[in-house]
């Protein structure tokens, strides 16, 4: 039985339910950009390779494109940061590629880590949302020589304790199952507009970013978000946590429906075992928090940036 107090983090769970394979282009980045880099699990657009700040890599999360972060990306580039926007092949509009085979999350990972030493970056920050939250803790754990910082927004290291508080994978693994072949079974079909509104209206507190989300949700192919989903919710990375040198700047969403108290001591009870996290709450806002709470995300992400 799900508790009040994750109610808010339901999303990761619940989101892929509603996936169709309607495609619609993903919203274009509305600033100068280089040449998509494709890769089997990822693509990447840079931008600002000019500048000379920190660079920095941003993860959208399950069923999202690297249009989520448009506002981010540009204020970034803007106060001289170098950035890398990932889209994850087969969400919102964009080809499969290997993505329809197991291994998503750690295939994510695989190109990150090649494309940062083709590039040969340094002093890397990564910002990941949701489901790039999770693949950043992974990232981090991995090959942590990578990354410098990392900026989780509403991501847990285990999000089965979404549905039971301290659950293991055993007990959660026949449910994302279930869920997984659920969402596979609907490829093909018409999109669930209904059930894409609803679960956006969940997902974001503003109407213009619940039409953001439902359209992204509608676009995306459920063969990729289902498998995706399954990996999200068998990923277990709470015994590890306590090993993450890298620092971890967590976002995570207060509003009337999680009131502030009640997120503080759920997210800080998921990262207590982390030896280097700043915890930034941020309210009025649901799980798109950059959508809902744009200028207060904007000045978390300067801070991490700097």
């Amino acid at each position: 039985m799900i508790t009040r107090i994750l109610a808010a983090a339901l999303a990761m769970s619940t989101f892929p339910l509603i996936l169709a394979t309607d495609p619609a282009p993903a919203t274009a980045i509305a600033a100068p950009a280089t040449a998509t880099v494709q890769l089997p699990h990822v693509s990447i657009i840079a931008m600002g390779e000019g500048n000379k700040g920190t660079p920095v890599i941003l993860i959208p999360g399950l069923a999202s494109p690297r249009a989520v972060w448009e506002p981010s990306a540009a204020a970034l580039v803007a106060s001289g940061h170098r950035v890398y926007l990932v889209q994850v092949n087969g969400f919102a509009g964009e080809a499969a590629g290997a993505n329809l085979e197991p291994g998503i999350i750690a295939g994510i990972v695989a190109d990150l880590h090649g494309f940062v030493g083709s590039k040969k970056l340094a002093d890397v920050a990564v910002v990941g949302h949701s489901m790039g939250g999770l693949a950043g803790l992974v990232w981090v754990k991995t090959h942590p020589a990578d990354i410098a910082r990392l900026m989780v927004v509403d991501a847990l290291p285990y999000s089965g304790d979404i549905f039971v508080p301290n659950a293991q994978v055993a007990m959660i693994e026949p449910r994302a199952a279930a869920m997984r072949d659920q969402m596979k079974a609907s490829y093909g079909k018409p999109a669930d507009k209904a059930g894409a509104d609803a679960t956006a209206a969940f997902l974001a507190l503003k109407p213009e970013s619940q039409v953001r989300v439902s359209a992204w949700a509608q676009a995306s192919d459920p063969r990729v978000s289902g498998q995706a989903m399954y990996e999200d919710l068998t990923t277990d990375l709470r015994p590890d946590m306590a090993a993450i040198a890298t620092p971890i700047t967590l976002v995570y969403p207060w509003s009337a429906k999680l009131p502030r108290e009640q997120a503080d001591a759920f997210y800080r009870a998921e990262y207590a075992k982390a030896p280097h996290v700043t915890y930034v709450p941020i309210g009025d806002a649901a799980h798109f928090v950059m959508l809902d709470a744009p200028d207060a995300f904007a000045a978390a992400l300067a801070d991490f940036v700097k």
